[in-house]
């Protein structure tokens, strides 16, 4: 079951669409970053060539290629503290 971007609670998958929320958090359930496509190592954030740019990845939006994301809570975590990691690394001074 997908979980919530933010939170990491699990979100049911009939609560994804242009105006749900996490019951949780409150946050935007059908945006990017709850989004199977979502990757930062792609063009605009996206694996999906032929969606259209979207600036807040948070925030909920139109997009017709949107897929709840199947990964876990924990795999979030991981990639969050590895993007984290990588900040402080370069972080300029």
């Amino acid at each position: 079951m997908p979980s919530c971007w933010s939170c990491h609670k699990e979100i049911e998958l009939n609560n994804f669409h242009r105006q749900d929320s996490c019951l949780q958090c409150g946050r935007d359930t059908h945006a990017c970053k709850n989004c199977e496509h979502y990757d930062i190592a792609f063009n605009n954030g996206c694996k999906e060539s032929s969606a259209d740019r979207v600036v807040d990845k948070e925030k909920s939006n139109f997009c017709d290629y949107f897929v709840p994301s199947a990964r876990k809570a924990d795999a979030l975590s991981t990639q969050s503290a590895a993007k984290l990691a990588a900040e402080a690394l370069f972080k300029k001074k």
